[in-house]
């Protein structure tokens, strides 16, 4: 475990010296937002996330590193309790070693310790519900099931996904001799748990109307994400856990499921089958929903290597192993975080063996993957923002608001408008159209990412300002107007048009 520790420590060393080398993610701008605005619910996610992004913000300030601190430590803590998932299975210190170096090194794992978001504690929490349900079942003391229930009622108001794995933990159990536990009155407390933490979002969700189900159902009907068949799923799975990691995690699966050592535990192989069929299948989940559940998995694959190298005494196979996953890891490392300079990254990116995934459709046309490119290209925004700012008299700009089509423009503006003098801004997209036109009469806007014509139907007086321009950026050539004279209305009459969650 010590070994595992230093591990961990250096992963977090590496996050805290690269985190702030390209710049803030689309998506956290949203979270950052949404944490000025305390509510027990969004429309894109639960509370927990914003929650504790206001709180870092206030202890440690904005900046990159600081706003990423909490993603790399959550990242450096599933190491050690993977470590420590090998180590209840069965594991020594060959075991446990292999396992904490291949998730520290996994590559959808130094991606979420590389940015703020609900990701970034999804498998902390999934992995602390896989814990307790190994102590349950291995000890035979069923009130490990109510720390689960704490757990996955945590994890709800984290990421609403993990109602996924509980789901499967359940067909986990129901397919093995295990499902004696789901009499224990510790199941149920458990269950009663999870239901009271996640409560007051339930409350918020029924008086909003549900908001993430609308969500879901408009992101579907879009057609936005890329929809892949099962056998495409399994293999980015690959892609995003790393090739040589992936041999890892598959002999832990089988091990699971047909190893006698481990039979106790063969529920998590059930559940892992279920939840890979409900996100792969039925949910036609993006290739990531399922990452949170390798941990488990890679334990178990390192306890069994090292009882066949043991049983064959074929020592040197142990320092050889640990040298193929630490190399494969750090291949991989530049594609999840930012260690090398962006046009270095471009030439690295073009000379791999393979194409890196893309989620969304809308995605395919950028030069760098989509969690890179949503770093770059919210300063130049905000700069011509400003231009039309300082265009208005100062008489006219309290009732002149700032729209964005969408929370990465919205709150871009919010996140460095304040230092120009800039106001809140305004959006119909996602959490934004619930805090309303924040008394804006409407008659004075100015508009980010919009078209000429169609400005020109709403307002008397267009003015073009700029663009913004970024070569590396997802939005690039972002149009910035001042618009006056509103034909419309009042803005507080167009609001429930401007109604945008997909």
């Amino acid at each position: 475990m010590l070994a595992a520790m230093v591990i961990a420590a250096v992963k977090l060393a590496v996050h805290c010296i690269f985190n702030n080398r390209y710049g803030y993610f689309r998506d956290e701008f949203n979270y950052l937002a949404c944490g000025q605005h305390p509510a027990w619910g969004y429309v894109d996610h639960p509370p927990m996330i914003p929650l504790l992004a206001r709180l870092s913000r206030f202890v440690l300030g904005d900046s990159l590193r600081a706003v990423r601190f909490l993603p790399a430590l959550a990242s450096c803590l599933l190491v050690v309790l993977a470590a420590m998932i090998a180590r209840e299975l069965g594991g020594r210190r060959f075991a446990v070693i292999l396992c904490a170096l291949a998730v520290a090194l996994a590559p959808i794992y130094l991606s979420d310790g590389s940015l703020l978001g609900t990701n970034c504690l999804e498998p902390l929490f999934w992995m602390g519900c896989g814990y307790c349900a190994i102590l349950a079942v291995k000890r035979e003391d069923s009130r490990w099931w109510l720390a689960f229930g704490v757990a996955a009622g945590l994890g709800l108001e984290e990421k609403y996904s993990i109602a996924v794995l509980g789901a499967g933990m359940v067909a986990g159990l129901l397919l093995t001799p295990a499902r004696r536990h789901l009499a224990s009155k510790w199941m149920w407390l458990g269950g009663l748990a999870a239901a009271l933490i996640i409560a007051p979002n339930i409350v918020w969700s029924l008086h909003h109307d549900w908001p993430f189900l609308q969500l879901v159902h408009n992101i579907k009907a879009s057609g936005r994400d890329v929809t892949l068949s099962p056998f495409q799923y399994f293999l980015e799975q690959i892609l995003l856990i790393g090739p040589v990691n992936t041999l890892l995690w598959m002999a832990g699966l089988a091990a699971l499921l047909f190893w006698r050592p481990l039979r106790p535990c063969r529920l998590l192989g059930w559940c892992y089958l279920a939840t890979f069929a409900a996100f792969a299948v039925v949910l036609k989940g993006k290739n990531y929903y399922l990452t949170p559940i390798y941990p488990m998995l890679l334990a178990a694959g390192a306890v069994v290597i090292e009882h066949g190298i043991d049983r064959r005494r074929q020592a040197w196979l142990k320092p050889a192993i640990l040298a193929v996953v630490a190399a494969a890891g750090l291949v991989l490392a530049p594609i999840v975080v930012p260690v090398l300079p962006v046009d270095g990254f471009i030439a690295y990116m073009r000379r791999l063996p393979f194409a890196i995934p893309r989620s969304e459709h809308s995605h395919a046309a950028a030069v760098l993957p989509q969690h890179y490119a949503d770093q770059f290209g919210w300063m130049e925004m905000v700069q011509v923002v400003n231009r039309a700012w300082q265009r208005l008299p100062p008489a006219e700009r309290p009732g002149c608001g700032i729209f964005g089509q969408d929370y990465g423009q919205a709150g871009a503006v919010d996140f460095f408008g304040p230092r120009d003098g800039l106001p809140p801004a305004l959006s119909g997209h996602q959490s934004y159209w619930l805090w309303g036109p924040r008394g804006y009469y409407g008659n004075c806007l100015i508009v980010i990412g919009d078209r000429r014509d169609r400005l020109e139907q709403l307002f008397d007086r267009v003015e073009y300002i700029g663009r913004s321009e970024n070569p590396y950026a997802l939005e690039t050539n972002v149009s910035v107007f001042l618009c006056q004279g509103a034909k419309f209305g009042t803005l507080a009459a167009l609001w429930p048009r401007l109604k945008k969650w997909d």
